[in-house]
């Protein structure tokens, strides 16, 4: 009798780590689950699509501080081709320099100031001259804010009778501010200057 009563304890007791290990199975397998589909959760959050028409573009959503080179270099270009292209239309140049104004501080007003004072927007129109501005590269040092910046690039000015090839060095400040439908890239040039602004070849049509 006690024999049976020892198999039928250690019978009882198979029985019960067993049915832990169940247990604590299932838990891990729930547990794995959980953590699998939060995962795939997530990846689908950073995956958004781009619609251009009838064509849906695939794009990944990364942390700011991820592309945050890539979108400071993009505001600086932004500007400088917003501000120094120039057509002999005056709702054209109001139209780009009004856009880049939004993009920059006060030193930039300045400047914008200085030239309309100057004539050089009415000159522009007069003489039925095009300016456009080629970026060749843009440095930012994004290690600590405000991201300072310098700006390198060629300004060609065009007459019906020559074209005049410039070089075109710029620097200032970067400043994170929010984001809106003017500013999308939530940036903003303080203690912006020219460096230098010299004529590389002129060329005669």
């Amino acid at each position: 009798m006690f024999k049976k009563l020892k198999n039928l304890e250690t019978a009882f007791q198979h029985v019960r780590v067993f049915s832990i290990a169940i247990i604590l199975l299932a838990f891990a397998a729930v547990c794995f689950m959980a953590w699998l589909l939060k995962s795939e959760s997530v990846a689908l959050q950073k995956k958004v699509y781009v619609l251009s028409g009838n064509t849906a573009w695939s794009a990944k959503a990364v942390e700011r501080a991820e592309y945050l080179p890539l979108a400071a270099r993009g505001h600086v270009r932004a500007f400088h081709e917003l501000f120094f292209t120039l057509d002999p239309d005056e709702k054209v140049n109001k139209r780009n320099l009004s856009r880049a104004l939004y993009l920059a501080d006060n030193s930039a007003r300045k400047v914008y100031d200085s030239l309309s004072v100057s004539g050089y927007y009415a000159n522009i129109i007069a003489g039925n001259i095009s300016q456009r501005l080629n970026v060749d590269s843009v440095q930012v040092d994004t290690r600590a804010s405000p991201y300072h910046f310098r700006c390198y690039a060629t300004l060609r000015i065009i007459r019906s009778t020559s074209q005049v090839a410039q070089s075109l060095i710029t620097e200032g400040d970067l400043r994170e501010v929010e984001r809106s439908d003017n500013n999308l890239l939530g940036f903003l040039i303080e203690h912006w200057s020219t460096i230098e602004n010299k004529v590389l070849t002129i060329s005669n049509h």
